[in-house]
């Protein structure tokens, strides 16, 4: 039996078996621990005699919606890029965002909302659970087209987890103030999946060299990712969030920051190629800079002049990641980084976490008034001062990073394992290894792929 079938038959089981047995198992996990909350019961719902205009749900759910578009379409579409790993992109981004809400659900209920021998769920544990998606999905993109499905599930599983504990220790333990993710997110979420990518470094990738670009529809329909990325990442950052000025206040620099990184991005797009003219890819992604890089400071008094110079310099940074970084990853440092994480999700992350050590240093009662029990409760209740709160966030992101890397490095030699389905080197960023595709083109991005191709991978 030659290497063809044999990939085919394994994985033929390996998918839906895991995929069963992952989905059982968190049936019954839910059936044993997860119970309604009490804005969700009805008879605890009641039993209390609230106003139904009252429910949290009425509250939060908008933002929650907002998350969910961009954790399904904006993150799906932002990775169709590839010319032929569309399917890819927007299926697994499906796939793997599914299980996570279902699994981060139960990592995160034990860590946060177990009480009474259960964990109890609502709109705010939805988002919760949404977020940690959307760190798993930022993790997706650094290895976009070279794992399998197989692979991807059992990451999710581990990095859910991990996701789950680090975001424990730091707003928990610590009382690190991160609402838009910056460390939690952005930070942990790409360097979980640089570390990874280099612990599964193939030296022979350039096998499938001619499949990493892009053609214009794929780039098109990015764009689209995009978009609703830019749209929705006020709703991101500010979800969890106190209701009132906070939410308010971070829904409003989150919006000046993006609009900063975006000119940035056009600016240093053109200034930084040949010929003056834009590249999509630093458009379609270092624009959404700005958006990370205010998840930390989001509700914290950063003024809109702050929120601008931040968005402006995370869209520099970002836009000068993709022209001159991007390529010494590799030759380097054998990071193959498919979508440039580290430069949309990793520099902007670490200086959003700083730029909150920055601006939790300069928070006084006379800036905050009665409003900083809302966004710095252990200052405010005289048990920190504000350079401890500061140096509490600063070892959050050294507590991120330590994480990310002891993490990345640890699923990676398990996903190293042979007995997994990983796509050989000759055949990365190809549909139609995993997917039926429909039609056969003439020309060579659209033609079929010969399955009977012997596996090179080293």
């Amino acid at each position: 039996m030659d290497g063809a079938p044999r990939r085919a038959a394994c994985r033929r089981l390996q998918l839906p078996l895991l995929c069963l047995f992952f989905q059982g198992a968190t049936a019954i996990l839910f059936a044993i621990f997860v119970r309604y909350n009490h804005e969700t019961d009805a008879a605890l719902w009641h039993w209390g005699n609230h106003s139904n205009a009252n429910n949290e749900f009425y509250f939060r759910y908008p933002s929650f919606q907002d998350v969910h578009t961009m954790v399904f379409l904006g993150f799906g579409f932002l990775m169709v890029f590839l010319q032929r790993y569309g399917f890819s992109s927007v299926g697994f981004t499906f796939l793997l965002a599914a299980f996570a809400l279902q699994w981060s659900t139960l990592v995160q209920g034990f860590l946060h909302s177990f009480h009474g021998g259960h964990i109890h769920v609502g709109v705010e544990s939805m988002i919760n659970a949404d977020f940690c998606a959307g760190a798993l999905l930022i993790s997706f993109g650094a290895v976009l087209g070279k794992t399998g499905p197989v692979q991807l599930l059992l990451m999710a599983l581990l990095e859910v987890v991990l996701f789950g504990i680090n975001e424990f220790v730091l707003l928990d333990l610590l009382g690190v103030k991160d609402a838009g993710g910056s460390m939690t997110i952005h930070t942990f979420g790409a360097y979980f999946r640089l570390v990874l990518s280099w612990v599964l470094y193939r030296p022979r990738l350039e096998k499938s060299k001619h499949r990493q670009s892009s053609i214009y529809h794929s780039d098109l329909f990015a764009m689209i990712g995009t978009i609703f990325l830019w749209i929705f990442w006020p709703s991101f950052n500010s979800a969890p969030t106190s209701l009132g000025d906070t939410q308010h206040r971070t829904a409003l620099n989150t919006y000046y920051s993006l609009t900063a990184s975006t000119l940035s991005t056009f600016a240093l797009s053109a200034l930084v190629s040949g010929d003056g003219r834009l590249h999509m890819a630093h458009i379609q992604n270092a624009a959404l800079a700005g958006g990370v890089m205010v998840g930390t400071a989001g509700e914290m008094m950063l003024t809109p002049f702050g929120a601008l110079a931040a968005g402006f310099l995370a869209g520099t940074v970002s836009t000068l990641g993709y022209k001159f970084f991007t390529p010494s990853l590799e030759s380097k440092f054998k990071v193959q980084d498919t979508c440039g994480v580290h430069n949309l999700h990793g520099m902007p992350g670490v200086l959003g976490a700083l730029l909150g050590v920055l601006v939790t240093v300069l928070a006084t009662h006379e800036a905050y008034g009665d409003g900083l029990e809302d966004v710095f409760p252990l200052i405010a209740e005289g048990q920190r001062s504000t350079t401890s709160q500061a140096v509490h966030q600063l070892f959050g992101l050294f507590v991120t990073l330590a994480f990310a890397f002891v993490g990345g490095s640890l699923v990676g030699l398990l996903l190293k394992l042979p007995i997994l389905d990983s796509p050989p080197d000759s055949q990365c960023y190809e549909d139609q290894i995993y997917w039926e595709v429909p039609g056969e083109h003439e020309d060579e991005t659209q033609r079929p792929l010969n399955m009977e191709e012997p596996d090179t991978q080293a």
